[in-house]
């Protein structure tokens, strides 16, 4: 299957799951009550994330145009198609000008270039949003691959405990002790730079921690009274773990993701800035920018850009999943009260 076949294949199914979600949420009176207390306290926050989800969300959509016979035409996603196919100029060019910034040509789109143009020509609005789809794809992506593998290794430890919970922590401690970054740039560089790798190399490096707390959780939900019940009843441990267990850990699921994603995006950042991130990236823009402000003239747009729109996700991401903490941990809950 062709890339862009698959990225719409994605986008589809994804589509259908938050429509699933937010049925079941509407049917739950208890998430339903919690997703409109989110809704109050970060209204503006929740309008800039779902900004930037459509931005992805049209930019992963994408086909091939008619052309000739014989020759290949590059997919273009629906946000390549809100500009025009050849809206390249041949070097720099500074927002909305009218000629190049060094020699004083006229430009092919002159006033058009909002942000202006980098290096190569490329309009930088057009950049900074096509780097919103690889930043959700490395939270998205990585937080579906990380946060599985915690709770598999998190639950087991906890409720198993014994030679279980040993060869859990002693695998959690190893992991500890190696430098993150290290071994994150260690397995880029054997697994590759593709996306999928990225966010698996990612992923390794970063549910660690998180299968702490799940272990920490289930330590102390294996001790209830109900969990006791069921294995006098002769309930198997498979389905006290499927009913009673990892459904009261749903909380710290959402939470971790909400808190996590924002430290991924940062994450890939650095993995550009060291030359092994993801075409496309945010960090990719801002590295391939790191030596315009010291020319003559200074060149700030390409990294004011990309700082701009990475800042704002990020805060925005941040600002939600405090709500989200806010609102599903009983512990909070209790101090408003």
């Amino acid at each position: 299957m062709e890339a862009h076949v698959a990225s719409n294949v994605a986008v589809a199914v994804l589509l259908a799951a938050g429509a699933l979600t937010l049925l079941r949420v509407r049917r739950s009176r208890h998430w339903r009550e919690r997703l409109a207390e989110v809704a109050r306290r970060r209204p503006v926050a929740l309008v800039v994330v779902a900004l930037y989800v459509a931005v992805a969300l049209l930019d992963s959509v994408s086909w091939r145009d008619p052309i000739a016979p014989g020759t290949v035409a590059t997919p273009r996603s629906l946000i390549d198609r809100a500009f025009p196919a050849d809206f390249a100029e041949r070097s720099y060019s500074a927002p909305l000008a009218t000629v190049e910034l060094e020699g004083d040509a006229p430009l092919a789109h002159p006033g058009r270039h909002l942000l202006g143009t980098d290096i190569l020509g490329r309009d930088v609005l057009h950049l900074a949003l096509g780097g919103a789809r690889v930043a959700l794809l490395i939270g998205g992506l990585t937080s579906l691959i990380a946060i599985p593998l915690a709770l598999l290794f998190g639950v087991a430890g906890g409720y198993f405990g014994g030679r279980v919970d040993v060869a859990v922590m002693t695998l959690l401690s190893t992991l500890a002790s190696i430098p993150s970054l290290l071994l994150l740039v260690a397995l880029v560089m054997v697994l590759g730079r593709g996306p999928v790798q990225v966010c698996a190399a990612l992923a390794v490096t970063s549910w660690v921690g998180f299968c702490r707390v799940v272990r920490g959780e289930t330590l102390k939900l294996r001790e209830l009274d109900y969990v006791h019940a069921a294995r006098a009843l002769g309930v198997s441990d498979a389905r006290i773990l499927a009913r009673h267990v990892v459904p009261n850990l749903a909380h710290l699921v959402v939470i971790t993701f909400a808190l996590s994603f924002s430290q991924l995006v940062l994450s890939e950042a650095i993995l550009s800035w060291l030359g092994v991130g993801i075409d496309g990236s945010w960090g990719q823009m801002i590295d391939q920018a790191r030596d315009e402000l010291a020319r003559d003239p200074v060149i700030a747009w390409n990294l004011g850009a990309a700082s701009a729109a990475l800042f704002g996700l990020i805060l925005a991401v941040n600002l939600v999943g405090d709500a989200v903490r806010d609102v599903l941990d009983p512990r909070t809950l209790r101090e408003d009260a």
